[in-house]
């Protein structure tokens, strides 16, 4: 009954927010409080919650922190450079932006963290999709899809965890992985290159001049008509269109703003959205640089990921630290600290609000029994047969499980069971660690997975929009580094 309930409480949440019939916080909340009532322990729901709570709060404290850290880097023009150099190098290009998504999300994903990997991918290439009228979509799932990939870093997490649960070293997991992990990763890349094809072909292909021409500049508007306007890519998808002649009306409309021939000083002001009335990207005059502080914040920013991989302290007093200190030099007086703090308000609450919200459906997910279940009906379905293939098993079933489970109930709870049932046919418990790691490029677009929410809030992108877009294509990646693994014999 429980296992039939979990499902169903899943499968719910997923087609109720992909359907935009309930916003991702209510159903987090309302879901699966109903079901806590369902299986008749509506009296133990709080009790479900505030262990939640207490299990994701350092989660939450770290993202409001880390949100507010790297967005005082962005105010004071830490990533400027970065944002011009990848202009350069895409030429207001699509398949070149898009494939520059992959290989950022993939750098920056060195650090670990999922969080920083998002913000700093979607600080600086937001405005180009903004500019040409591509679709956010693509740049979400592009980005979730590499950093579920490069998550499997030994400092990652779920490596760490596999080795712990079943007592092995990290690089003995890790490193064998490595080609397999390449191979999904070089995927990634040629998704991006695909995907960027097909936006070219959507929108059409610039040059970097003109890109830079502030006649070109794209304002998105929610209703309206007149000449110069046309209909962009369905709402849906969390794209804009390219203009054409013509007319359109509602929400997919996209209109042309035209202005005078600004001077070459201005062009790049414009490239970055800042001349657009509706859209301001970063602007490279804004009030709140601090051009004299750039190398401060670039080593406070090295030490602080430093420090993170190092764990030489807990992640959230780092990000908390970081943004304290941030704050104080780079804006001395107290007014400019409290309209800074105030401008990333609403992505603080939103980020943390919905950590929390997870807190309830994860909350009530273990503590009802419903995951235990779930794992020991899917263990109990295997067939006896497969018993000397459980490293193909696991790796099948790490896919849906790490989607629908966080990496903590998978690797602590199901992997153990696993490899036990591996054990008994002679499979090693090497072979059940590094299959276990295969679903991770989809475990990064689980809703119970924190960093995404900062990832489509960041790009405007509603969650239902980019599970619907993402979750075949990070599945398929994750297939490929499956696939890859069996080939090498690492699997």
């Amino acid at each position: 009954m429980l296992t039939v309930l979990g499902f169903a409480m899943i499968a719910t949440f997923l087609v109720l927010i992909m359907m935009k019939k309930m916003s991702p916080i209510a159903a987090l909340v309302l879901i699966p409080a109903l079901f806590c009532v369902a299986v008749g322990q509506g009296a133990q729901l709080g009790d479900y919650v505030i262990e939640g709570v207490g299990k994701l709060a350092p989660t939450a404290a770290m993202l409001m922190f880390a949100i507010v850290y790297f967005g005082v880097m962005i105010d004071v023009g830490l990533f400027d450079p970065i944002v011009r150099g990848i202009l350069r190098f895409c030429k207001a290009d699509p398949v070149r932006i898009v494939v520059g998504t992959a290989v950022l999300a993939a750098i920056v994903s060195l650090d670990g963290d999922g969080s920083t990997t998002f913000m700093i991918t979607v600080s600086a290439m937001y405005p180009l999709y903004k500019r040409l009228g591509m679709s956010l979509v693509v740049m979400t799932g592009v980005a979730a899809t590499a950093n579920g990939v490069m998550n499997t870093l030994p400092w990652g997490g779920p490596t760490a965890r596999a080795a712990t649960a079943l007592k092995l070293d990290a690089a003995d997991v890790f490193v064998p992985m490595i080609p397999a992990l390449g191979m999904g990763l070089l995927f990634v890349f040629v998704l991006a290159y695909v995907l960027g094809r097909r936006e070219r072909k959507r929108i059409g292909y610039l040059t970097l001049d003109e890109a830079l021409v502030p006649e070109t500049d794209t304002v998105l508007v929610a209703t309206g008509s007149g000449a110069g306007a046309g209909t962009g890519a369905s709402a849906a998808d969390g794209s804009g269109g390219r203009a054409g002649a013509g007319t359109g009306t509602g929400p997919d409309l996209v209109e042309r703003a035209t202005g005078g021939a600004g001077t070459d000083g201005d062009a790049d002001r414009d490239a970055d959205g800042a001349a657009g009335g509706g859209f301001q990207g970063l602007d490279p005059h804004r009030a709140t640089l601090r051009p004299k502080l750039y190398w401060f914040n670039a080593g406070l920013t090295v030490a602080l990921l430093a420090a993170m991989i190092l764990e030489l302290m807990p992640i959230p007093v780092l990000f908390l630290l970081g943004a304290a200190l941030a704050l104080t030099v780079n804006y001395p007086n107290m007014a400019e600290q409290k309209a800074r703090i105030a401008a990333h308000a609403d992505n603080v609450l939103n980020v943390s609000g919905m950590v929390f919200a997870a807190a309830v459906f994860t909350g009530v997910l273990t503590g009802t029994g419903m995951v235990k279940h779930m794992a020991d009906w899917l263990v109990g379905a295997i067939p006896e047969g497969m018993g000397p293939h459980m490293g193909l098993v696991t790796g099948v079933l790490s896919i849906p499980l790490t989607y629908f489970m966080s990496n903590d109930g998978f690797y602590f709870g199901v992997v153990p069971v696993l490899a036990e049932a591996g054990a008994a046919h002679g499979v090693s418990p090497l072979e059940i660690a590094r299959a276990s790691l295969v679903g991770q490029a989809l475990h990064m677009s689980s809703p119970l997975v924190p960093a995404v929410y900062v990832l489509v809030g960041m790009a405007k992108v509603e969650f239902g929009d980019h599970t619907r877009f993402t979750v075949k294509w990070a599945a398929l990646t994750s297939l490929v580094v499956l696939a890859a693994g069996i080939l090498f014999g690492i699997i």
